[in-house]
């Protein structure tokens, strides 16, 4: 899951070397992404009224669902 967001982050923003995504499991097994950008990227990564954060939720808890899980994307200032 953790790929996912880091591959749709890193084509989104211009300084893609900058991204960073790590990911937690905690022990009800719900997994937390955490997705941290450059300052300057933070307006693509959210997106015009939170639409391409709210898209990136929802791509992952779809592949979390897949798996019989859950997750959720934590985006970092």
């Amino acid at each position: 899951m953790k790929e996912l967001i880091e591959h749709i982050a890193k084509s989104l923003v211009e300084n893609p070397d900058a991204v960073q995504v790590s990911q937690e499991e905690d022990e009800e097994g719900a997994i937390l992404v955490k997705l941290a950008a450059a300052p300057e990227d933070m307006g693509r990564i959210i997106g015009k009224q939170g639409r391409t954060a709210k898209a990136m939720r929802t791509l992952l808890n779809a592949k979390a669902t897949r798996e019989n899980k859950r997750a959720s994307l934590q985006i970092m200032e």
